[in-house]
C-alpha cells in the first residue's frame, strides 16, 4: 500500500532471537509477502517494536522516526508504515525481499 508520503507493508518479526537483522521474506497462506526481521529486544513494553522501527529504518535508509507500527504491535505479524517516497521505499522492500 501507499500514500504521497508513506509505504506500508507487512512484517514478521522473531523477537528475542540471538542476532537481529533482515531475514528476507516470507509468503503468507494467502500469497502475500511479508518482510522477515529478528530482533534481540524482548516483546515487553513496546521494546521489540522500538527495535524494529530502529532495525528497518537503518535498512530502508530513514530515520528510525519515519518508522511506525500501525497494526499488530502486540503480534509477531505487523503492519509498518515508512514516511518517504514510496517509489523508494517500494524498491528497497522488493530488494530486501528477494
Amino acid at each position: 500500500m501507499t500514500l504521497p508520503d508513506a509505504f506500508f507493508f507487512p512484517v514478521r518479526v522473531s523477537p528475542r532471537a540471538r542476532k537481529a537483522g533482515v531475514l528476507g521474506r516470507t509468503v503468507k497462506p494467502d500469497g502475500s509477502v511479508a518482510l522477515r526481521v529478528a530482533v534481540t529486544e524482548p516483546p515487553e513494553e513496546g521494546r521489540a517494536n522500538a527495535a524494529l522501527c530502529a532495525l528497518l529504518a537503518d535498512a530502508f535508509g530513514v530515520p528510525s522516526a519515519a518508522c511506525r507500527v500501525v497494526r499488530g504491535a502486540s503480534a509477531r505479524d505487523k503492519l509498518v508504515r515508512i514516511a518517504g517516497d514510496p517509489t523508494a521505499l517500494a524498491a528497497r522492500f522488493q530488494a530486501l525481499t528477494r
